[in-house]
């Protein structure tokens, strides 16, 4: 069914193969901003899922279809469907940091963790910002024990989104494994 799919939006012409407009990197320019400079979790939720929908309305229909997909597939407890779905999504928009992250998501939840280092590096390569990369690729060094690593990241993450919720009890945790300080 998948396959079939494929090729009716691949031979349904270029225009459905093609990724959507590039996200208005004016508008998430400021929306990272407003984010840094958030007053609570609460509001800083809300920017976080603005920018996120910036980035979704970045991906075709098809794309975006496809990454539906693979969520389904995942929630159903069927990886590698979910993969074959990401992995389609990305042979139509391979400069599409949304489903890149989707499938390092999806790699790291199977415990795929090279995979899904791989996956994050070619999210930020693509989106510097993305901090649910940057949070991704934390919990990934953590499982890994690489807790210099996890520290890293989580660095990133809050240089990005000072007020993520817990990020302040996550970096402290962090240090204490990574660098032995008790604050």
């Amino acid at each position: 069914m998948r396959l079939f799919l494929l090729f009716l939006l691949l031979a349904s012409g270029p225009a459905l193969a093609q990724q959507g407009p590039a996200p208005r990197r004016a508008e998430l320019d400021q929306l990272f901003a407003a984010l840094k400079a958030a007053p609570s979790e609460a509001a800083a939720a809300a920017l976080e899922a603005k920018i996120r929908q910036v980035w979704q309305q970045a991906g075709s229909p098809a794309v975006v279809l496809l990454l539906n997909e693979g969520a389904r597939d995942l929630e159903d407890g069927d990886t590698d469907g979910a993969l074959d779905a990401l992995d389609d999504a990305l042979v139509l928009a391979p400069d599409y940091a949304e489903a890149w992250l989707r499938r390092a998501l999806t790699k790291f939840h199977a415990g795929n963790y090279a995979g899904a280092i791989r996956d994050i590096q070619a999210t930020l390569q693509r989106e510097p910002r993305n901090f649910v990369a940057l949070q991704t690729l934390s919990h990934v060094a953590e499982a890994q024990g690489d807790w210099k690593g996890a520290l890293a990241a989580w660095q990133k993450v809050l240089e990005l989104d000072p007020r993520t919720p817990d990020g302040q009890e996550r970096l402290r945790m962090l240090r204490r494994k990574a660098l032995g300080e008790s604050t």
